[in-house]
């Protein structure tokens, strides 16, 4: 192996190996950081700032996006509710509404019926876990169905 070729004023050429070296380092600490700047780009103070509490006329600006229903279905009377709490300074867009966790309820001649959210959005009951469905009216009325003319067991005491 020859000596790296020296300039005329005496300075010494770099290698290939080293210009590829440093041009590999600088790609990986760019590609680092910008995958890193969205963590660190963050506002730390809001981050502490304790989230406003829900409820109407708190005058925190949060909005609520509520379903509601309430029918005769094959001879038994469903009702359901699903509230969609969206905190004060998130966007204005859907995608916030669908991110946020509903609180439900749905009753089936006044009796509980437990219903589950799935990730992707759809909504499954105990009575017929092994399909979802997109709605929690579709959700009750399969659950009416499969009953029959069975009536939900009341909800179980909890124990302390």
């Amino acid at each position: 192996m020859s000596p790296t070729p020296a300039k005329p004023g005496g300075t010494r050429i770099p290698s290939r190996r080293t210009v590829l070296r440093g041009a590999f380092t600088a790609a990986v600490v760019t590609g680092t950081a910008g995958a890193l700047l969205p963590l660190l780009d963050r506002d730390p103070a809001a981050a502490d700032r304790p989230a406003p509490a829900p409820g109407p006329g708190s005058g925190s600006g949060s909005r609520a996006t509520t379903e509601e229903f309430a029918e005769m279905y094959r001879g038994r009377e469903i009702r359901g509710t699903a509230t969609v709490v969206v905190p004060a300074g998130a966007p204005a867009d859907d995608r916030v509404a669908v991110a946020a966790e509903p609180v439900t309820e749905i009753r089936v001649d006044g009796r509980p019926l437990h219903v589950m959210r799935r990730a992707d959005g759809t909504y499954l009951s105990d009575v017929r876990h092994y399909e979802s469905y997109p709605t929690l009216l579709e959700t009750a009325r399969a659950a009416v169905d499969e009953l029959g003319t069975a009536r939900l067991a009341p909800p179980a005491a909890h124990h302390m």
